[in-house]
């Protein structure tokens, strides 16, 4: 259990209030922030505030070490990575206790996301030793073509509070095998995991200048001074869809690589012949690992009237058993959401809910003080309710009852939204012919959780562009060249 001790042991080793990280060093700014722990709402420390003088620092920074680093051999990079992956392994108690404290997650979904965490630099280790090519004669003049690629330069990234771990690793790993070096702006909420991060990469020999942190309140004027900088070459971006577009349009006028991964709206469709307990397992994964404060959390439940019944008089009754309380606690399995606007926010919508008619069939305990809100199950929810409209980011669960499938499929596509789905059918093949039919980039299909390193994460419409994991995550930080080969 991390207590108090740890986590000062923890921060005095990260000392925050010198957590910028330029050039390989350690520095401080003329103002600190705070940041809270959302579960005590106590202050755990104070980090370094920069702003658009430390953001093109970094860049300078970040250009300089890029000639020899995008030189290196792949073996070389990849043993750096595979070396951040058994430190990151090896300091999984400490990256734990950092994510519980300043996230709120329970200490389980904090641990887990360590380990998918550090499963992006083991992954991008191997594949950086894997970049392809291609070799042809061309058709009509019989010259070779060869086709390779080279890294993009310098990539800045922007990550979200809340997966403080997964999403910095997610945008490093490819990135550095690719031979890019990168500035990282974490989000304010969430700055030291990412500082932890960033010297573990220094412990397993990552060169000065290939990566650095700038954390800050002012993301405005860090995000500006990178986008309008001509030595930054990629911007990748996880958040909300509404900065994406601020961003895209920013990026628009330098012609950026750009990679964004955006909101979401999740459906969660359970067939008449679904495995019911299977799919209440599924449900509360998808829906409130995190407290539901994930891109891809279960955001709309489209359960077959046949089964209705029994799926929601079941995962009623898992939700109102859930223990929700500080992450610090061992028993905990739900944590506090990541402000006081996050809910009163939730609150608002599920009075709305009401309102409209829907009806609350169970909800969890939650405690006093802190950002908490209850795990909630609302039924009697009408197609077409503003609630379905609404990327929830919450612990709470809006049921639809549904008959016909081609009506299931509308409504199901009735959104901006195309980033994940989740499908419980008994057959397998009918499963899959819905799962083809949603218009979304992941589908679970019998499962609660689509993420994996291995597979490419991103979505449809306007839940993003580009994909980030498998081998098209290094593709984002690449550009691709082509020599055109005379042999006469």
């Amino acid at each position: 259990m991390p207590g108090p001790n740890q986590i000062a042991e923890v921060l005095a080793d990260l000392d925050p209030k010198h957590g910028l990280w330029i050039a390989g060093r350690a520095t401080g700014a003329a103002q600190t922030f705070p940041v809270q722990d959302p579960a005590s709402l106590a202050t755990i420390a104070e980090v370094a505030d920069g702003g658009a003088i430390e953001a093109r620092a970094a860049v300078a920074a970040a250009t300089a070490a890029f000639p020899d680093w995008a030189a290196a051999a792949p073996r070389t990079r990849a043993e750096v990575l595979r070396r951040t992956y058994d430190l990151m392994i090896a300091a999984t108690d400490d990256l734990t206790a950092l994510i519980v404290a300043e996230n709120g997650k329970s200490q389980a979904d904090a641990r887990a996301e360590v380990a998918y965490a550090a499963e992006f630099f083991r992954w991008y280790g191997e594949e950086a030793v894997r970049s392809d090519g291609d070799y042809a004669i061309a058709p009509a003049s019989g010259t070779r073509t060869l086709v390779t690629h080279r890294p993009v330069g310098v990539a800045a990234l922007v990550t979200p509070w809340n997966f403080p771990a997964a999403m910095a690793t997610r945008k490093i790993a490819p990135a550095l095998a690719a031979g890019c070096t990168v500035v990282l702006k974490p989000a304010a909420e969430t700055p030291l995991t990412a500082l932890a991060i960033v010297r573990i990469l220094q412990q397993a020999g990552t060169p000065d200048g290939v990566v650095n942190l700038v954390p800050t309140t002012d993301a405005a004027a860090v995000a500006n001074a990178w986008l309008e900088d001509p030595r930054v070459r990629a911007v990748s971006f996880t958040g909300s869809t509404g900065v994406g577009r601020h961003l895209l349009h920013q990026a628009a006028d330098r012609v950026l690589n750009t990679s964004m991964e955006l909101g979401g709206n999740a459906p969660f469709v359970v067939t008449a012949d679904a495995a019911i307990g299977a799919a209440v397992a599924g449900a509360l994964v998808a829906k409130f690992r995190g407290g539901g404060q994930a891109c891809t959390a279960a955001n709309r439940f489209y359960v077959h009237a046949d089964v209705a019944a029994e799926f929601v008089g079941k995962l009623g009754a898992a939700v109102q058993s859930l223990v929700v309380g500080h992450g610090a606690d061992p028993s905990s399995q739900v944590g506090p959401l990541i402000s006081e606007c996050a809910v009163t926010t939730i609150r608002g919508l599920v009075d709305k809910a009401v309102l409209e008619g829907a009806r609350i069939a169970a909800q969890a305990t939650a405690p006093n003080g802190g950002h908490f809100f209850p795990p909630t199950l609302l039924t009697g929810v009408r197609p077409g309710a503003s609630i379905l409209s609404e990327e929830i980011f919450g612990p709470v669960a809006p049921v639809v009852e549904w008959t016909d499938e081609t009506d299931l499929i509308a409504q199901v596509n009735d959104t901006e939204f195309g980033l994940a789905a989740y499908v419980y059918a008994g057959r397998l093949q009918d499963a899959i012919r819905l799962a083809e039919q949603i218009e979304a980039g992941m589908v679970g299909i019998n499962r609660g959780i689509v993420s994996d390193p291995a597979a490419p994460f991103g979505g449809f419409k306007q839940s993003g562009i580009g994909r980030e994991g498998a081998r098209e995550g290094i593709h984002e930080f690449q550009e691709t060249q082509y020599f055109s080969v005379d042999l006469g």
